[in-house]
């Protein structure tokens, strides 16, 4: 395999939450030489989670991207968040990647919990490598865990090294590619041993399954292990590479991060398995210098950074830039980063990860053009449906414009929030991943813009309609001194079918309203919808304008406005309104083990199940269908994270409306004071 000696690769570190990413980001700087010491991550001297917010709540909640130099090769690497909540700040870090590492506990049973991953992995088609971290503590069989890590992968995942066992722990590895044995030294390199006696059998049956594995890929490897023939070494690692480099396998890796255990080991093997950049520039598209942006962030006074990976060629600070709308822009600084902070470069090598100053324009997922190439905007990343949202005001009006402003960046920085703004509740609200998720936005809003907001659950949009057919008289007389007003009407009122909305007709004859004056009435009937008896709007009616009376010199087209409000008005109330709640229809995605406690408590939420079926491409999980009141699914998503070990999530939409009695219907009543 040729070397781009010059070229940056680039290593992301994905996996569950609580899997040691971070603590193997800080192992592999300081592997590396990059640090001093490896520091606890989230201390003080840890390159990792700098920020307040990660701190504050003990995990990554941001992207963690550093730079760093192994074997005369330069490498970043970038160390995402593992939590659902915040999993897009992965998006496009994944998609710019050379290779994907998914870092893993060593239990069997939280080998599902790599599923999602491993599929945007698949999905993106990146080379990715297993490391099973906390090996130290493991207990039980290894091949329990490849056997249900297996599974979830749609490549086959390949042990690279046998663990060695002594009193029920791993104390060192076996390279199976090499047929080498090692001993883990804490912050040293591990020391290299005999394989010892008990278990050479054991390796050898581990190689030749590893062989095998590979062999599905290579015809001329196949044929030598049939023949009984032992394949030549630099044949095995030529297979090694170009199979992980094709993501045909996925190698797997064991260690312990903490104590820094099998971290050289695998810092060796990325450094021959991971693809040179020119594979990812294929992928994203890019043929000529560019530069791929990962995320933005509005760093105070230090104004927009534009977090980029530079394809195709160097890039120099001052360099011209074209943004994928048509504007033009210049590189205003460019600066290495390592966690939090960041130093001034004067140019950073094809495949790096850096800052870019100022590049207003830019967004994650763009391609920007350096000099005169094309730009193109939008990578497309996993859509990602908010499951969570609060209503949010400023405490003091005068902030409305600078909470505007303040919001517009959050949601730029970050693509899993969005902002809604329901005119008709007059409700500005927060949606994102998940409670943890917005509360961390609320906490940024404060830190950066000293902006405290006040937040309250979404209002639940209720509405409501009528039972019945009634036929109700409106007048409005009033002599001022002058002209008067005059309006009368006489309007049919009647329900309509679920759904059917409004519908406004008349039957006048005669000119007893002249026609000029119907759109007032009609408008006049809408103003009295707004609010009906209950408090709620009005839906699902017909009227129809069917007789009236009028004045030659105090009528006017606010007279038979105010006429028709007050004729629709006495007629919903005499209507026997009712009051209605919306009902979502949700797909739930969750693992099949967790479905009957789904169901349990959907039952417990109002929830009706419409129907259940396998997830397709998901071997394991499940897809179910659900009729849901709008009121019940604001928390829900709380309780499906913790039946599904925090994979479960859910789409949902407005469905339909419903009747709502009983004592719901009584609490929601008196809580509008109807």
């Amino acid at each position: 395999m040729g070397r781009n000696a010059g070229a940056v690769r680039t290593i992301v570190l994905v996996g569950p939450n609580g899997a040691g990413k971070t603590t193997l980001f800080e192992a592999l700087l300081h592997a590396a030489g990059a640090t001093d010491r490896q520091s606890p991550v989230g201390q003080s001297g840890s390159v990792g989670d700098g920020s307040p917010e990660a701190r504050a709540v003990g995990q990554s909640v941001e992207l963690n991207i550093a730079g760093f130099d192994f074997m005369d090769d330069r490498y970043a690497l970038i160390d995402c968040p593992g939590s659902v909540e915040f999993r897009a700040e992965a998006d496009h870090a994944l998609a710019c990647a050379d290779l994907a590492l998914l870092v893993i506990d060593p239990e069997p049973e939280k080998a599902v919990l790599a599923q999602p991953w491993l599929k945007e992995i698949e999905r993106l088609g990146l080379p990715r490598a297993v490391f099973v971290n906390r090996i130290d503590q493991a207990r039980g069989n290894v091949e329990d865990l490849l056997r249900a890590l297996q599974p979830v992968s749609a490549a086959p995942v390949v042990a690279r090294q046998l663990p060695i066992w002594r009193d029920e722990h791993v104390v060192g590895y076996i390279d199976l590619a090499l047929e080498r044995a090692y001993v883990y030294r804490p912050g040293q390199p591990s020391q290299p041993v005999d394989i010892p006696g008990e278990l050479k059998d054991e390796e050898a049956n581990a190689r030749f399954h590893m062989l095998e594995q590979m062999a599905d890929f290579d015809d001329a490897l196949m044929e030598q292990l049939l023949e009984d023939q032992t394949p030549d070494l630099s044949a095995v690692f030529a297979d090694i590479i170009a199979e992980t480099r094709a993501g045909q396998i996925a190698p797997v890796f064991f260690g312990a991060a903490a104590q820094g255990c099998g971290v050289r080991r695998l810092l060796k093997a990325l450094r021959h398995d991971a693809p040179e950049p020119e594979a990812a520039e294929r992928r994203l598209g890019a043929e000529g210098p560019a530069a791929f942006v990962i995320k933005t962030s509005h760093a105070g006074q230090a104004g927009k950074m534009t977090y980029a990976r530079i394809l195709g060629a160097d890039l120099a600070d001052g360099a011209d830039l074209s943004l994928p709308d048509g504007e033009k822009g210049r590189v205003s600084g460019l600066f290495a980063v390592m966690g939090q902070a960041t130093r001034k470069v004067a140019s950073a090598r094809r495949g790096e990860v850096v800052a870019l100053g100022k590049v207003e324009g830019a967004h994650a997922g763009d391609r920007l053009a350096v000099g005169g190439g094309a730009a193109r905007a939008g990578v497309a990343a996993a859509p990602r449906f908010p499951v969570y949202e609060i209503a949010i005001e400023t405490r003091d009006r005068k902030d409305d414009v600078r909470l505007s402003g303040a919001l517009s960046k959050l949601l730029e920085e970050d693509g899993g929030l969005s902002l809604i703004h329901d005119g008709e509740l007059h409700e500005m609200r927060l949606a994102g991943q998940g409670e943890a998720h917005l509360r961390i936005a609320l906490d940024r809003l404060k830190r950066r813009y000293g902006l405290e907001v006040a937040s309250h659950p979404p209002t639940t949009p209720y509405k409501e309609t009528i039972r019945k057919a009634v036929t109700q008289r409106g007048r409005h007389k009033k002599q001022t001194g002058g002209h008067g007003q005059f309006g009368d009407v006489v309007l049919e009122v009647r329900p309509l079918a679920r759904g059917e909305g409004f519908r406004f007709d008349d039957r006048i004859t005669g000119g007893v309203v002249p026609k000029q004056w119907i759109p007032a009435v009609e408008a006049g009937v809408r103003d009295a919808m707004e609010k009906g008896p209950l408090g709620f709007p009005v839906v699902d009616v017909a009227v129809t304008l069917v007789d009236g009376s009028w004045h030659p010199v105090d009528s006017s087209e606010m007279a038979f406005r105010t006429a028709g409000r007050i004729g629709m008005s006495e007629a919903l109330a005499a209507a026997a309104p009712i009051l209605l709640e919306p009902i979502e229809k949700l797909t739930i995605y969750a693992p099949n083990t967790a479905t009957a406690r789904i169901t349990s408590t959907l039952s417990h939420k109002r929830g009706q199940i419409l129907g259940f079926d396998a997830r397709d491409g998901w071997p394991g999980w499940d897809r179910i269908e659900v009729c849901m009141p709008h009121a019940e699914r604001q928390d829900f998503i709380i309780d499906l994270r913790s039946m599904t070990q925090g994979l479960g999530d859910f789409e949902a939409a407005f469905d339909h409306r419903v009747e709502l009695t009983g004592p719901k219907a009584e609490e929601v009543l008196q809580a509008v004071g109807a």
